[in-house]
């Protein structure tokens, strides 16, 4: 009797580890013909994150990326679905399968290289310090003695820790959940200057006509790419030959045009 029981246990335990691994494998999406059979295209990002993915008036996440996303999705023949993620842990929410991508002005960084599946550059940017029109502030030099805010978990971090002259001259860095809420803040004088993303940055001053200016000096240039799981190779490339056809069709210069007034897109380059 001891052994049948026996027996029967371990078949029980593989029996769960069996399933645990398919609900793993499952979660985890890994694989192009996956997430066709689900049907669905899961995008993370910071829905607070203009011109590349935000909320517009009504609430509908929309933007460049989105856009480009949507295009995407379409061509794969599976739905699409924009999912807002705490920036700080976007790296999580991929590795648990929560979402499928992670695709809303993500930087190209070799230290994230080493942990995720990179598609080409589709963006350039710049990390560059705004400050209030009035602020006296020109040069990062002149940021000396001053509070600046960044958005954490962000590459404008890593634009700070790699430029160690500015680092060490400013006062303090406060740290916000987003790049909207660092603004805000800057403008009510609650900080000294924001360093964020060029291409947000423009953005956000054009449309709301604020009193804020980009200083000239540039703290990094950088590259914009889709960031996949270290084994989503497969979906990675999919994803990558799609951006391709659509920069050859036409698709992307059109997308492009019309958030930026012109082609700077870098896919086919």
């Amino acid at each position: 009797m001891k052994r049948i029981g026996l027996v029967l246990a371990l078949a029980v335990a593989l029996s769960l580890g069996f399933a645990g691994c398919k609900k793993a494998q499952a979660n985890n999406g890994n694989s192009l013909e996956a997430l066709k059979s689900r049907g669905v295209f899961v995008l993370g990002l910071d829905d607070s994150f203009p011109p590349m993915g935000f909320r517009d008036d009504d609430s509908n996440i929309v933007g460049y990326d989105i856009d480009l996303a949507k295009e995407v999705a379409a061509r794969l023949g599976v739905e699409f679905e924009a999912k807002p993620i705490d920036w700080a842990a976007k790296e999580m929410e991929l590795s648990t399968g929560t979402i499928d991508c992670i695709w809303n002005g993500f930087t190209m960084e070799p230290e994230r290289e080493e942990a995720l599946a990179f598609s080409k550059p589709y963006l350039e940017n710049e990390q560059v310090l705004v400050v209030r029109a009035d602020s006296g502030i020109e040069t990062l030099a002149d940021a000396a003695g001053k509070v600046i805010g960044l958005q954490s978990g962000s590459s404008a971090q890593m634009a700070v820790d790699k430029n160690p002259d500015f680092a060490n001259s400013i006062k303090n860095v406060v740290y916000f959940k987003d790049n909207i809420t660092a603004l805000n803040d800057l403008f009510v004088g609650g900080i000294d200057g924001v360093v964020m993303d060029s291409v947000v940055a423009a953005y956000d001053i054009s449309q709301s006509g604020r009193p804020l200016v980009i200083v000239d000096d540039v703290l990094s240039e950088e590259m914009y790419v889709v960031a996949f799981r270290k084994g989503d190779v497969e979906l990675r490339d999919e994803v990558q030959k799609i951006l391709e056809e659509m920069a050859a069709d036409g698709t992307v210069e059109a997308i492009t045009t019309e958030w930026f007034g012109s082609n700077i897109s870098a896919i086919g380059n």
